[in-house]
């Protein structure tokens, strides 16, 4: 990719767009970006809900951002072996197991951040 020469206030407002064509993308072509997106709608106004202290919310909403982030680190990791080749090989596998690894522990972290906190502040504390 050749470089476009911009600097400071320009290369951020540019690449502030493609970052939004990115989540344009992934919104387009990713199922499972697109599901965890509808579980966040839910979830991230639940954080004030379940959370007690500005140091819960920022943990319940940090869990489910990250599983976003690692969602779209893993569709860009598939789109980029996607595009080297249809050929069977154990990299190109390798590769897709491990980001779909990542995904898996991001939901695991999810879940036990707010499974503690919906414990601690809805379930025991009733």
């Amino acid at each position: 990719m050749a470089e476009s020469g911009a600097t400071g206030i320009k290369r951020i407002w540019r690449a502030t767009f493609f970052s939004a064509a990115g989540l344009r993308a992934a919104l387009m072509h990713e199922s499972a970006f697109r599901q965890e997106c509808a579980l966040a709608i839910f979830m991230l106004p639940a954080t004030f809900w379940v959370g007690n202290s500005v140091l819960e919310y920022l943990l319940l909403i940090a869990a489910v951002l990250i599983v976003l982030i690692t969602e779209l680190l893993n569709s860009a990791i598939e789109a980029v072996v996607d595009r080297i080749g249809s050929e069977v090989h154990p990299l190109s596998g390798r590769a897709k197991d491990m980001g779909s690894a990542a995904v898996l522990l991001a939901l695991l972290l999810a879940a036990i951040v707010w499974g503690v906190l919906i414990w601690q502040n809805l379930w025991i504390a009733t």
